[in-house]
């Protein structure tokens, strides 16, 4: 089954040619299946590559996946068109009342912030405890990943010396876990972040278990609550020019910034990067959707929290 998205969403267009199935929502409104309803928080500043990363990886499913992008009340994108974000985003107030199969909820270029000293940080909070009664799972990505451990478990976050930036090896510390279903022992995943969260003080707190993790790039993902909270460090979702454009786009604003480690073919930007985290990510999100979002959620959508 295809992902079911808004009809003039611009990555259904930069989709079709990837030969990625997408479905507009008036094809799905014919279809008699109760599809999963995943709500997206979007805090990235580009929001329309965000988005298109995003839908390629949860169109790789045989689910059908209805997406909804929220948007925050407290915070405006100053890069991304505000035409795109009142055709395809709601505020938060106005779906609270609702119930999820899934949320996501990424990253944001806000690391070098006290959590507390985030414009918007109140109004995230709040979208963290409503998660808890009104979603079955919700993955958390990079930045997003730090603040729930934050706002949930206390856990700090702290200043790295450099950019954790390029593309690092990882290995399973739980490998029968479902969200690892179908990895090898060894795989690969994108960091691009300024804080990191440490080993120690996750295993202080016995709700959360560290199910992967890298020699070189630190912990990878945790999970809490059976699965209803994943976080994961990397972003496994990043296309494969990502790294590069950042990389371009520091050294034209002649910040210090090294090549992304293990990206580039003999790590030379004039070549070209060699993608060697596509079947991971694909994985990941696939096993989230089934194994944590369709096989826990109840098929009545009020139900949802109320275990």
């Amino acid at each position: 089954m295809p992902i079911n998205v808004p009809d003039n969403l611009p990555a259904i267009e930069l989709l079709k040619k990837e030969n990625i199935f997408i479905m507009n929502n008036s094809r799905a409104s014919m279809q008699d299946i109760r599809p999963l309803h995943i709500a997206v928080l979007n805090l990235m500043p580009l929001k329309i590559t965000t988005e298109t990363d995003l839908v390629r990886l949860l169109s790789n499913t045989p689910l059908q996946v209805d997406l909804d992008f929220i948007r925050l009340k407290t915070h405006t994108s100053k890069n991304t068109p505000i035409e795109h974000i009142r055709e395809f985003y709601t505020k938060f107030d106005q779906i609270k009342d609702k119930k999820y199969d899934g949320l996501i909820i990424t990253g944001a270029p806000v690391e070098h912030l006290e959590f507390e000293e985030v414009t918007y940080w109140e109004e995230l909070a709040g979208i963290f405890d409503w998660a808890k009664t009104h979603v079955t799972s919700s993955l958390f990505i990079c930045w997003a990943a730090q603040a729930a451990l934050y706002h949930y478990y206390r856990i700090p976050k702290y200043p790295l010396e450099k950019k954790m930036f390029g593309v690092f090896e990882h290995k399973l510390n739980d490998p029968l876990s479902p969200i690892f279903r179908g990895f090898d022992d060894v795989f690969y995943a994108p960091h691009s972040r300024h804080t990191e969260v440490r080993r120690k003080d996750i295993q202080k707190v016995p709700e959360l278990t560290i199910l992967s993790e890298s020699d070189e790039a630190g912990v990878y993902v945790i999970q809490a609550r059976n699965g209803s909270e994943i976080f994961v460090m990397g972003h496994s979702e990043y296309s494969p020019d990502t790294l590069g454009n950042e990389y371009k786009r520091d050294i034209s604003k002649n910040l210090t910034i090294e090549i992304p480690h293990n990206y580039y073919l003999e790590d030379n930007p004039d070549n070209p990067p060699v993608v060697r985290w596509r079947s991971h990510a694909n994985l990941l999100f696939l096993n989230w959707l089934n194994y944590f979002v369709y096989q826990e959620t109840p098929y009545n959508m009020e139900s949802i929290g109320n275990k």
